[in-house]
This record gives structure tokens, C-alpha cells and sequence, in this order.
């Protein structure tokens, strides 16, 4: 019988540019070089079993992201976080380890939101930032177009600030953003319709929300 453990990890620095099929494919060479009794898929093309939450957009970097395990035999929580911190390349580090009920939803079906901490690299009058915070969040909806598909922003904002600016004087911003079935929030579509410059923020997950 297969034991279940979640790990809670960051992923910053370059391995930020890995894209979620990428960054699958590094755990799984990471859980293999770790010689951990880690449970296979059935079938012809067996596949080690894991399973991530919610993809994080390429260039963020995140404080937070999950993954599941699952193991043929018990694993202590220590040993797997030391055998894998060995194997893993740099700015993916284990913060936490948990044991999850076998039967438990996977992680990506029970996110709930996502809390981020985005920096933006223009120097933007503090003022005028939150006056914008204030009208988005007063406004009844919030059309916008994704991938030539019309939808409504505004039911994907569960909160919205601003936060004292870094210690570069740079205007920071905590949003945070429902995931729902097919659609989540993106914060580069929020700051894109505050009137700042999306492609100039630093986005920062610190917090997946379950239900």
C-alpha cells in the first residue's frame, strides 16, 4: 500500500524559467537519484508517482509550491527532505514535509487562491498606485481579454493592496487571486489593469490557499 507525503517547496533563482512540464521532469530525476522506495504508475511506461498543485507562470518565483509523493513502503519526513535536498538543483528547497491521508484529493483540485507579493520595477508614484487599487476594487466587473476570450476579472480578485514599498523605494503590491475549475487568477492581467507595466514586476507565490 502506497504512503503519501507533501512536500512544500520554493523555487527561485534561474530554475524560475522552468516551465511545469520541466520542472516535473526535474523532481522525478531528483526522486530517482535519491534511491527513496518511491511508488510507480502501472501499465507499460511505469512513471514514478507524483503529483504537483497549481502551475506557477514562468519568470514567478514562489515560497510555496506543493508536491505529493507517493512511496511503496514508510519513509520517515526527515529522510526524505535530507535524501532529496542532496539531489535537488539549486532553488528548489524543501521547507516543510507532511504526511497526507492516502485517499486525500490531489493538491491541484483543492487549491482554493494564491497569495502574491509582486514588486514593480517602475518607480510609480505610491498615490496614484493605491488611488488605482481603490477603483478596481470598486468596479462591478473587470472585462478582459485572454487568449482572444473575453471574461471578467473582477470575480478573481479576493483581495488587493498596497504594501510600503521595498527598500529600493520600490511600489509593492499583495493580491490575492482565486483558483477556480479551468480558470485562475493571473496577477500579470491584475497589475496590467491597474495601468502599470506587467512586464516590469517581480511576482512572488508565498502562499497557496486549500480547501
Amino acid at each position: 500500500m502506497p504512503y503519501r507525503i507533501r512536500l512544500t517547496y520554493t523555487k527561485n533563482g534561474p530554475i524560475r524559467y522552468s516551465g511545469h512540464l520541466d520542472l516535473y521532469r526535474i523532481w522525478e530525476r531528483a526522486i530517482r537519484r535519491s534511491h527513496l522506495p518511491i511508488a510507480f504508475s502501472r501499465g507499460f511506461h511505469p512513471q514514478v508517482r507524483i503529483s504537483m498543485a497549481c502551475a506557477l507562470p514562468l519568470g514567478f518565483t514562489s515560497q510555496c509550491e506543493l508536491i505529493d509523493l507517493w512511496f511503496v513502503e514508510p519513509v520517515s519526513l526527515d529522510g526524505v527532505q535530507v535524501a532529496l535536498a542532496l539531489v535537488l538543483p539549486p532553488g528548489l528547497e524543501i521547507l516543510q514535509t507532511q504526511a497526507v491521508d492516502e485517499h486525500a484529493p490531489p493538491s491541484q483540485t483543492q487549491v482554493r487562491s494564491s497569495l502574491y507579493q509582486v514588486t514593480l520595477l517602475d518607480p510609480l508614484d505610491f498615490t496614484w498606485l493605491d488611488g488605482q487599487v481603490k477603483q478596481l476594487l470598486a468596479c462591478p466587473e473587470i472585462r478582459r481579454v485572454w487568449r482572444e476570450k473575453p471574461y471578467d476579472l473582477r470575480p478573481y480578485i479576493e483581495d488587493l493592496e498596497c504594501l510600503s514599498e521595498d527598500d529600493q523605494g520600490l511600489p509593492r503590491l499583495s493580491m490575492r487571486l482565486s483558483a477556480r475549475e479551468g480558470a485562475t487568477g493571473r496577477p500579470e492581467e491584475v497589475i496590467d489593469a491597474l495601468g502599470a507595466d506587467a512586464t516590469q514586476a517581480r511576482v512572488d507565490r508565498i502562499a497557496l490557499f486549500l480547501a
